[in-house]
């Protein structure tokens, strides 16, 4: 690993200052909704017709598997997820409703807006920041799988 630079470090305050700006859009569109931040992850994240594991659930929401069954808990309550077995009978998964699944285009729609400051810059610009975040996010992507 390198040694960060002047830029480098720049660059990673500026992605945390749009990272927190685009999150505070995430916790809007979860409001709208009526749901908490983590409940609206778990939407976000379940893939129609998929089942997740309440453990792997867990992991992408980083917290612990005793806060996931009271999220659930409430996605269930209002129709959008159902909890079921896999085939490892000793394994809970968790699927998206058809509701579920409606509210997931929802929020998938409102977080892949393109924000203002990026519709802003010049089709070059956005072609070339598409192409460096591309690579930046293959390496972690790579990093990830090991």
């Amino acid at each position: 690993m390198g040694k960060a630079t002047r830029e480098a470090m720049q660059i990673a305050e500026i992605l945390y200052e749009l990272l927190q700006a685009q999150k505070r859009v995430f916790h809007a569109t979860a409001k709208e909704h009526g749901l908490s931040p983590q409940q609206a992850a778990t939407v976000l994240n379940l893939e129609p017709g998929a089942g997740m594991p309440m453990s792997a659930l867990a992991e992408l929401l980083m917290c612990d598997a005793s806060n996931v069954t009271g999220i659930v808990d409430k996605l269930e309550a209002r129709g959008f997820a159902k909890r079921g077995q896999a085939e490892d009978r000793r394994v809970k998964v968790l699927t998206l409703t058809e509701a579920g699944v409606a509210l997931r285009n929802v929020i998938r729609e409102r977080m892949h807006t393109p924000p203002e400051w990026l519709l802003a810059l010049a089709r070059e610009d956005q072609r070339q920041l598409h192409e460096i975040l591309k690579r930046g996010l293959e390496s972690v992507r790579a990093a990830g799988a090991r």
